[in-house]
């Protein structure tokens, strides 16, 4: 997984006279497994009647809950701290769903008194990778289609990452975005440059559909007739049927992966077949015949 942190300077500043918790950021989004860097600045007066002030114990901690995050056994091993002068930073690694919260600093003072907090904190927002690849859009030149495909997540790193391109599992490009020829039988995927492990799903245009007839035995006049289409796709795809009617073919009003002929006539004695569309293309089944038997 790669490190999310936001290091964008957006002074959020909790503050009483001079003291006070300047964090970076104060929401932050990312991918379980990866590693989280959390920074704030502190402040405090240099001195109190006459007293010299310094720190003395920091800490983060999670929620309202002020116990120092190095004590909890489920961050024992996670969890690492660095201040230097008045800046310090909290990195989370091996990032897990239950890390989110929203995470504080505390610092206490040798002045009577002299604790603070930095409240509200930074939330942060731990989910599982959600790398999609989106057709952004797709021409057909006679035989060859041609897509522009984007990699696309909702918990990303600021800035600009880099994307990997997968083709049929090979890795082809690198860019935010991707443009080529491609053939039917093709696949795409992508991932974050440097964490090639965790790749989006592939997309592909529908497998060749085939259409199952049920029941399968001799069909007779009054009955029930179930027509299924299947195809493997990805994104899924929209059906469309179609009766055999010479040219233009009818086609049917169900928009359903199963087409269901119900109290079925004899004028029902067709050719019958379903045709599978995506964003990346379209396919067709062969010819299925019905055959309808007088009672």
């Amino acid at each position: 997984m790669f490190v999310v942190s936001d290091v964008l300077c957006v002074p959020v500043v909790q503050s009483q006279y001079d003291w006070g918790v300047t964090y970076t950021s104060t929401e932050i989004c990312a991918f379980k497994g990866s590693t989280v860097d959390i920074y704030c600045a502190i402040k405090y007066p240099s001195t109190i009647s006459y007293r010299y002030i310094t720190t003395g114990e920091t800490f983060w901690f999670k929620g309202d809950d002020t116990v120092d995050l190095k004590t909890k056994s489920e961050y024992s091993s996670r969890v690492e701290y660095n201040c230097d002068m008045n800046y310090c930073t909290l990195r989370v690694t091996d990032l897990r769903e239950s890390d989110s919260a929203e995470y504080k600093f505390r610092f206490i003072t040798n002045q009577p008194g002299g604790t603070y907090t930095g409240s509200p904190g930074v939330t942060l927002s731990v989910t599982d990778s959600d790398l999609q690849v989106q057709v952004s859009r797709l021409q057909v030149y006679e035989s060859y289609n041609w897509a522009e495909l984007k990699c696309h997540s909702s918990c990303l790193p600021p800035g600009h990452p880099s994307y990997i391109w997968y083709k049929n599992g090979q890795n082809i490009s690198e860019g935010t975005s991707y443009s080529a020829y491609f053939d039917p039988a093709d696949s795409f995927s992508c991932a974050v440059g440097g964490y090639e492990k965790s790749r989006s799903p592939s997309v592909y245009a529908p497998k060749l559909p085939s259409v199952s007839v049920s029941p399968s035995a001799e069909i007779v006049e009054g009955s029930s007739v179930t027509l299924t289409c299947s195809s493997d796709a990805n994104p899924a795809a929209n059906y469309t049927w179609y009766k055999y009617h010479g040219n233009p073919n009818l086609h049917l009003p169900s928009k359903e992966p199963q087409l269901i002929l119900s109290s079925i006539l004899p004028s029902d004695s067709r050719g019958y077949y379903c045709a599978v569309e995506n964003d990346l293309g379209r396919r067709t089944s062969g010819l299925v015949p019905i055959n309808v038997k007088c009672e």
